[in-house]
């Protein structure tokens, strides 16, 4: 008798179980939302660097502006946020403008959420002396701390490289080095 209760109950208790992880997965496919970066949204989508521009390095900075110009060095100070459709597009651009200009020019990438806004005024050399509150803001200051270039929302590597050109004191580049255009994408990631 203790065996045939014994049994009962250990198949009850299988059976059980499987109907736990059937409903389990069954209710999983039907709420779970799969998860999907998209390029062309405002959502969070993690490091945008990493995602979109192909390059995770450019953040956390290596310098503050502070440090650059303590050096004398110029930088580019942008200010991004993870979850803006403009931020996502701009990324590729300023790995761009790493790859090119790194050894001559501190690129500072600074996520906004991370800027204590509420201070009410600010010293030339931090970066939020010059955020003026839209993302992406690209800002071109050189070693001596005077702004050669300040621009808001999207625009192509061309015009970036331009200006970084202008900050350096280098040539413009001659048209068989000038670059596709990049202010249209050709794919979701690659622009």
């Amino acid at each position: 008798m203790m065996k045939n209760w014994l049994k009962k109950s250990f198949g009850l208790g299988i059976r059980l179980a499987i109907a736990c992880i059937t409903l389990g997965i069954l209710l999983g496919t039907l709420w779970a939302n799969p998860v999907q970066a998209k390029l062309t949204d405002d959502t969070y989508d993690g490091n945008i660097f990493a995602l979109y521009g192909g390059n995770g390095s450019i953040v956390p900075p290596r310098i503050s502006l502070a440090q650059s110009l303590q050096l004398g060095r110029p930088a580019m100070v942008v200010f991004y946020v993870d979850d803006s459709a403009d931020c996502k597009r701009f990324s590729p651009i300023l790995n761009l403008a790493q790859g090119f200009y790194s050894k001559s020019l501190s690129l500072i990438a600074i996520p906004v959420d991370s800027l204590d806004l509420q201070k009410g005024s600010y010293a030339p050399t931090e970066e939020a002396y010059y955020y003026k509150g839209t993302v992406p803001q690209t800002v071109l200051i050189s070693g001596e701390g005077k702004v050669s270039y300040d621009r808001e929302g999207l625009f192509g590597f061309e015009e970036l490289d331009s200006a970084i050109r202008g900050l350096l004191g280098l040539p413009d580049a001659p048209p068989e080095l000038k670059f596709r255009k990049t202010d249209k994408a050709i794919n979701e990631v690659n622009p």
